[in-house]
């Protein structure tokens, strides 16, 4: 199968990308290259005779079209979007004309290219969104997101990815494109961009720098190894029933306060400090705006349906994340001076 992927270059989409070259499909990577992109994210797969890069913007359709004629993809794996909640707080305008008016684009692009090619019932429109676009939870474990969970966006990205998945349904609806949607939990692991959480907290440490925590800590996410939501994606691209959403969760529940306890456990093992715990390091910071309390998703319908679960706990993952940030100290040094990260975004409230 040939596999348009948006996003490639970046945290998610690169692990699609190595995914489906090892698993022997085609892929075309499409990349705006912004400033969360990285081609080293990709480059152990670059010489491949299946992989082409295309640097491109969805915001241009013009040049959409022509990545379309030109490869005649089988599918379209949309990941390609704006995604740092805090950085959306600061600048909305860029989230709503990526992943709204991007999305949009995408649509069009691929409703023509499926037109001219007959409309082909093995044609795939996969759009990847967010369990942020439900909102937020009760501390009760008992209660979870599942597909049929109203949409409640609390912040500028959600409420972005939740008007780009009601696009998606809506061409699926009016126009009858054969669309697949998912919905995952916060993913961490290998080549994520350093100003998401998990970086920070490792980075930080290293650095000996304070480990900032939004508010007691006490918020609650599901975590999800970025290589079982790659599996997860292509799993539902290949097998997933037409016009069905899937939710897609790591069942790894902890609060951020666990989670940064147990990355620096995990520190303290693979590079200890001269004296003390990482820990130590731990400092608790103002709240975001908006910020929501909890997520967990209910991953029953894929399971039941695909036959899919996540492989790698939570404990596993982030060891594993540990070690390859700090096996690979030249990736992260070279990003770190990109425009924000390093800051204390979303605070204009």
């Amino acid at each position: 199968m040939k596999l348009l992927v948006t996003g490639g270059a970046g945290f998610i989409g690169s692990a699609v990308v190595r995914q489906a070259i090892r698993d022997g499909h085609q892929v075309v990577n499409l990349d705006a290259l912004t400033y969360a992109a990285c081609l080293d994210n990709v480059a152990s797969v670059s010489d491949a005779p299946g992989y082409a890069f295309e640097h491109a913007d969805i915001r241009d359709r013009a040049a959409l079209d022509r990545i379309f004629a030109a490869h005649q993809p089988d599918a379209v794996m949309h990941l390609a979007a704006e995604s740092h909640v805090d950085r959306s707080i600061d600048g909305p305008g860029d989230f709503v004309e990526t992943n709204i008016t991007g999305t949009y684009n995408m649509l069009e692009a691929a409703r023509s290219h499926w037109v001219a090619k007959g409309k082909p019932a093995t044609f795939r429109f996969h759009h990847i969104s967010t369990d942020e676009v439900f909102g937020s939870l009760p501390d009760d474990p008992q209660v979870k997101f599942t597909e049929t969970t109203p949409y409640d966006p609390r912040s500028p990205y959600s409420a972005s990815k939740a008007a780009s998945d009601h696009l998606v349904r809506a061409w699926h609806e009016t126009y009858g494109l054969p669309v697949v949607l998912t919905n995952c939990s916060n993913n961490y692991g290998p080549f994520h961009f350093p100003e998401k959480l998990v970086p920070v907290i490792i980075l930080n440490a290293l650095a000996g720098k304070p480990l900032p925590i939004y508010g007691t800590g006490a918020n609650i996410r599901d975590w999800l190894y970025v290589e079982d939501h790659a599996d997860a994606l292509l799993t539902v691209v290949l097998r997933g029933e037409v016009g069905r959403s899937y939710n897609i969760g790591g069942e790894n529940e902890r609060t951020n306060l666990e989670l940064v306890k147990t990355l620096c456990a995990i520190l303290d093992e693979k590079r200890p400090k001269a004296a003390g715990s990482y820990a130590d390091q731990i400092t608790f910071v103002a709240d975001r705006p908006g910020h929501d309390a909890r997520y967990a998703i209910d991953p029953g319908r894929i399971r039941t349906e695909l036959g899919w679960r996540p492989s790698v706990t939570v404990e596993e993952g982030l060891a594993r994340t540990v070690q390859w940030y700090l096996d690979n100290e030249p990736w992260w040094k070279a990003l770190q001076s990109r425009h924000g990260v390093g800051q204390r975004l979303g605070v204009s409230a």
